[in-house]
């Protein structure tokens, strides 16, 4: 799909064709064969770490690019259209946003520890916020850290963490003040950069239904010792913290969905061309052009609040209306696209040689995470309208 013409500077285009270029390397095929054997895609990673490109939201004095959270979700968003897709994208993700939390508010001992490893690419890093129990609502996580003299013991579950099996690392989620204690529910929870000590976290893969390359797990968390200068920031102010790494991460998403639309609707345009049928190709019929059209449009519009949601970060302005926003429209733009695809190819849009399968699966992952639609609208509805909360 041609992008829509945009006012990104010529390094920015300069760092979109770079990616497109190296992402190429990796055909849909590659793709197909990593999710088919739920197998990691090392090779990617590899070859992206070498380039830098994991790095390039990282401080240049811990050895990264630099860069804003736009060039890191322009790099996002060229993997994803190259076929690679969220198996793609969540290879490195979580490095880019989860260290967008310890590069602002973790200590200079943790950030020198840390982030020129995560910049090299060879510190992998999940993220620990989600339980069974606790799902939506942050505040109700039973996850707890205990002070043992100077440092800590942490005891609990997390489920959905993506590539926790690959991580050294997880940035952590815990209460350190049981929130029946707490004035606000908000309070009382601590964010820690926490080892993955295999002596007291036990993982459990959790089979799903699309995005295999990458695996998400259970984490079973028993009486894990976390040093103090693990700890990201302050006592008890962990979920003040963990907003800044919220809105980047659903400006990456968003991005995240974008590519995985243009994918799709690149195929389906292709195919579009290619299959003739009553002895003309199918895309000369409105019936298949108009929804492809439809699909152009809806990824065009969405782009643009992702772009307005990304400047906004980058320059320290709020940006809660747009990246909800962002991620909301996005989700569904790619979606749509990924369904029109689907249906595009008819029957051969079931099977995997064609890859539009893949993308459906993948792109329906968006409207769940890392937030739902509806809570993205919950968002905009109290936030933005000032309606009175339904929770």
């Amino acid at each position: 799909m041609t992008a829509l013409p945009d006012d990104l500077t010529d390094t920015q285009r300069d760092l979109q064709r770079a990616v497109a270029e190296l992402a190429a390397k990796f055909p849909p095929e590659y793709w197909a064969d990593h999710d088919l054997r739920d197998a990691f895609p090392w090779e990617f990673y590899e070859a992206f770490a070498k380039a830098g490109w994991l790095g390039v939201a990282i401080p240049t004095e811990y050895g990264g690019g630099g860069l804003g959270v736009l060039e890191a979700a322009l790099v996002l968003e060229e993997v994803a259209a190259s076929g690679a897709g969220m198996n793609g994208c969540s290879t490195m993700h979580l490095t880019i946003f989860g260290l967008n939390v310890v590069a602002k508010h973790g200590s200079a001992e943790l950030k020198a520890e840390v982030l020129p490893r995560a910049a090299a690419g060879d510190l992998h890093v999940c993220f620990g916020v989600t339980e069974p129990d606790a799902g939506t609502d942050t505040t109700r996580i039973t996850t707890f850290a205990r002070r043992r003299g100077t440092d800590y013991v942490v005891s609990g579950r997390k489920v959905w963490i993506t590539k926790a099996g690959q991580s050294e690392k997880v940035l952590l989620l815990t209460r350190t003040t049981p929130r029946e204690e707490v004035a606000k529910p908000t309070d009382g929870l601590t964010l820690f950069l926490a080892d993955l000590d295999p002596a007291h976290v036990e993982m459990r893969a959790i089979p799903k239904m699309g995005r295999n390359a990458v695996s998400s797990y259970e984490l079973f968390i028993d009486d894990l010792p976390v040093p103090e200068r693990a700890r990201v920031g302050e006592e008890g102010r962990g979920f003040e913290y963990l907003l800044d790494g919220l809105n980047p991460e659903r400006i990456l998403l968003a991005h995240e969905a974008i590519g995985i639309g243009r994918a799709a609707l690149d195929a389906a345009v292709r195919y579009a061309k290619e299959r003739d049928v009553f002895g003309r190709p199918i895309g000369a019929n409105q019936g298949i052009s108009f929804p492809l059209a439809e699909a152009a449009a809806r990824l065009d519009a969405a782009r643009l609040m992702a772009r307005r949601a990304a400047r906004l970060y980058d320059a320290g302005r709020p940006c809660g209306r747009e990246a909800n926003t962002a991620k909301f429209l996005c989700a569904d733009a790619g979606f749509f696209a990924a369904d029109r695809a689907v249906q595009t190819h008819g029957g051969f849009g079931y099977a995997r040689e064609y890859h539009v399968e893949r993308y459906f699966r993948e792109a329906r992952l968006l409207r769940l995470a890392p937030v739902s639609q509806e809570m993205a609208l919950n968002y905009i509805a109290h936030n933005v309208l000032r309606l009175p909360r339904s929770y």
